[in-house]
């Protein structure tokens, strides 16, 4: 009896098996001429003489499965080459052979990572995200039982993780090195339509939200955050997100109370993630209480209960000192307030230390301050 090789396209700087791979396994009889001018092939340095035996051996051998095998090893040398013209014009005919080619997308998405073309890589990351779902979701091959099928998948997913966690974690950090907020909100909300259940998607979403608040596009921003919210109702930055958003605009006071004291319920209960250490778990809750409280004295400010807003804020202050804006804003209402209540002795020192803060409530507080005599207080003159 003969002996089958499976021969397949190996992803560069990661190991697949036949038995793992995803994507169509092509089998060649060992001691054939195929077999032996594979074995040069694979044996051959990526260079010009690799080019120059795939060249033969397309032109020799290149029909159906054996012209998949070729131009996926295409991929591979002209990406190891740097050559990514060559790897898109190899891999676009690869996929076209094989549109469940998971390793040739990859290697299109490594190829456009290194160019630093993020659209082409978003482009490359939703066909491998494709490939995954339509693989996960594939019936059963004729012959073979539903677990024995449910098996092999796991199987292949197991093996294909390492090529799945790079494209996704290139995609990730392409969208959040990306400036304009608009765009990296698409690149966000692309990320999570590709990759619904992976690891970041959770994050991805918050983040998405966030940069719709930062591009000024609030009916994305609230949509997003309401939606996160709707399938995870203690998600405590969406909630001071939204509560942040309505008590600055004067909008959905009950709605903005009621978010900002979940956030506190939520945060009271908290425990430490493994991926931050106590300093950094310590400095993201004392921030969020410190959003939370100045959100709440915000609402009361807006329903003129004045001396519980004096009070939420006095409460915010110490917690945002880590964010000269969120703690310039805070101090900025404070000393608003408390000049609006007449207690004019104890806004000055607070608008005069916001002004010494480098921030967009610098020029606000200076304007107050003027309002109510200046830094130094008066004294009337007897005579």
């Amino acid at each position: 009896m003969r002996r089958v090789l499976m021969l397949i396209a190996i992803l560069i700087g990661f190991a697949a098996t036949a038995a793992g791979q995803i994507g169509k396994n092509v089998s060649v009889a060992a001691g054939t001429d195929e077999d032996k001018a594979l074995a040069a092939i694979y044996t051959a340095p990526d260079g010009p003489d690799k080019v120059t035996l795939l060249d033969k051996f397309m032109t020799d051998f290149g029909k159906g499965d054996l012209e998949l095998l070729a131009d996926e090893l295409y991929v591979q040398t002209y990406l190891a080459q740097k050559n990514y013209a060559k790897v898109y014009e190899y891999g676009t005919k690869a996929l076209t052979l094989d549109p469940g080619s998971l390793s040739t997308a990859v290697n299109m998405a490594h190829a456009a990572e290194e160019q630093g073309d993020v659209e082409k890589l978003f482009t490359m990351g939703e066909k491998a995200g494709a490939i995954i779902s339509r693989y996960k979701a594939s019936p059963a091959p004729e012959g073979t039982s539903d677990a024995d099928w449910a098996a092999t998948k796991d199987v292949s997913l197991r093996n294909s993780q390492a090529d799945i966690g790079y494209v996704e974690y290139a995609l990730v950090t392409a969208a959040f090195k990306t400036v304009a907020p608009a765009a990296r909100a698409a690149y966000l909300e692309r990320y999570v339509a590709a990759f619904p259940d992976s690891p970041y998607t959770a994050a991805v979403r918050e983040q998405t939200a966030i940069a719709y608040q930062q591009a000024q596009n609030t009916p994305k921003m609230l949509e997003t955050a309401q939606g996160i919210l709707a399938t995870d109702p203690n998600n405590v930055s969406m909630l001071i997100l939204l509560a942040d958003y309505w008590s600055e605009n004067g909008q959905e006071l009950d709605k903005a109370a009621a978010n900002a004291q979940k956030a506190l319920d939520v945060l009271a209960k908290a425990t430490k993630p493994d991926n931050l250490t106590d300093e950094q778990w310590q400095q993201q809750v004392s921030l969020q209480k410190g959003l939370a409280y100045s959100a709440l004295g915000q609402v009361y400010v807006s329903m003129d209960h004045n001396a519980e807003a004096v009070a939420a804020f006095k409460q915010a202050s110490p917690l945002l000192k880590t964010d000269n804006f969120s703690y310039a804003r805070n101090l900025y209402r404070l000393g608003f307030t408390l000049a609006k209540m007449k207690r004019i002795p104890e806004a000055r020192p607070v608008l005069v230390e916001d002004m010494s803060i480098d921030s967009p409530y610098k020029a606000k507080a200076k304007e107050i301050l003027d309002k109510i005599g200046g830094t130094t207080p008066h004294h009337p003159q007897h005579k």
